[in-house]
């Protein structure tokens, strides 16, 4: 007999991280990109509480708050740690402000080599240290059942922000130095991998069971480029994080890049564990394409909520269908909660997903 023969990891109980490492359950499991928002009346009421929305962000007890409000109300699979994906270039020196009715807004943005010269690395327990309070807040009230997924957006989606002053439709500024100074793009992508390695990993350290890297505009960038600067970036991260913990439990990684559908196999081997999708994709040809080893999150049009109960559980079923009795699955909308979703849409929405998948699942 081996001796020095490793334990097992325990297997998890909850629904989500058994889904993220491929195991079997009853049914399965479903959270919602930003599902803790403007579409609930409970969190508008917190954050004209604590005055603006950064204010909200950096406030723990408010932003534990507002975490936990669909989880009350819905009873959803797994919570996700309510902040923005912005505290990064804010906590490395940038001005941030969030303008009434136009969204982030960088009043400096970068330009030149002078400019990243004055960013500096954040300690995540300094600068950041208001999520990391929050997320131990959260984890002190959180039911014990609900895993709590953290969270950053990716190196380029972070870049595009700070060059571009803010949210952009052509993204010319961004694209403009991809083309014309890669370096100094590069240098910025890459101080951003250090500061989110060192984020994320901070966040596993207080308590977060999965994170999740958002690649919001991985999809603006042709297939050389999006590897280059958005894939490589990713991967270095995913390499960085310190997954597995003493007990030899895992941290999942999940990978949303919006718009990558035909990406599948180079994000698949960034070293994630699940790769989240769009509506663009349908999930059984992802899972043909990926194969068996990888779980899938996804991928309900957010639109669908606009429409009537009927049509919601077709939806669902058509897409819980399309796998079958597949393990690795993860239910979410192909991109976050619109602001002004009927918060009522959203039981019948997590019906339709239970119901359906345990009807697909017996035998």
């Amino acid at each position: 007999m081996n001796t020095n023969t490793v334990p097992s990891a325990p297997e998890p109980q909850s629904l989500f991280l058994r889904a993220c490492l491929g195991l079997d359950v009853a049914q399965t499991p479903v959270w919602l990109m930003r599902q803790a928002g403007r579409y609930l009346p409970e969190y508008r009421e917190v954050r004209r509480q604590a005055g603006d929305f950064l204010s909200l962000c950096k406030n723990p007890e408010l932003a534990a708050k507002v975490t936990l409000q669909p989880i009350e109300r819905f009873g959803l699979d797994a919570a996700i740690l309510f902040s923005d994906i912005l505290v990064v270039p804010e906590a490395m020196g940038m001005k941030l402000q969030f303008l009434e009715g136009e969204g982030p807004h960088f009043p400096e943005p970068l330009t030149r080599q002078a400019d990243l010269d004055r960013l500096t690395l954040p300690d995540p327990e300094v600068q950041l240290g208001y999520v990391m309070a929050a997320i131990r807040e959260i984890r002190r009230i959180l039911p014990s059942g609900v895993p709590l997924i953290g969270f950053s957006g990716s190196p380029w989606t972070l870049a595009t922000y700070m060059i571009e002053g803010g949210s952009s439709k052509k993204f010319t500024l961004i694209k403009t130095a991809l083309y014309n100074d890669p370096g100094f793009l590069e240098g910025l992508l890459e101080r951003l991998v250090t500061a989110v390695v060192h984020y994320l990993n901070a966040q596993i350290d207080h308590g977060v069971q999965a994170v999740q890297i958002f690649d919001t505009w991985g999809g603006i960038l042709g297939p050389d480029e999006y590897r280059r600067f958005s894939l490589e970036p990713m991967a270095r991260i995913i390499a960085g994080l310190n997954r597995n913990r003493p007990d030899g439990s895992r941290i999942p990684v999940i990978l949303f890049s919006k718009g990558c559908g035909g990406y599948l196999e180079t994000i698949a081997s960034s070293g994630c564990d699940v790769v989240g999708l769009d509506w663009t994709t349908p999930l059984g040809q992802a899972r043909a394409r990926l194969g068996p080893n990888i779980a899938l999150q996804g991928n309900l049009d957010p639109a669908i909520l606009y429409a009537n109960p009927q049509r919601i559980r077709s939806e669902v079923r058509r897409v819980l269908e399309s796998l079958g009795r597949q393990n690795g699955h993860i239910f979410n909308l192909g991109h976050g909660m619109e602001p002004n979703i009927d918060p009522l849409k959203v039981p019948q929405l997590i019906s339709a997903v239970r119901e359906e998948s345990r009807r697909i699942r017996t035998p």
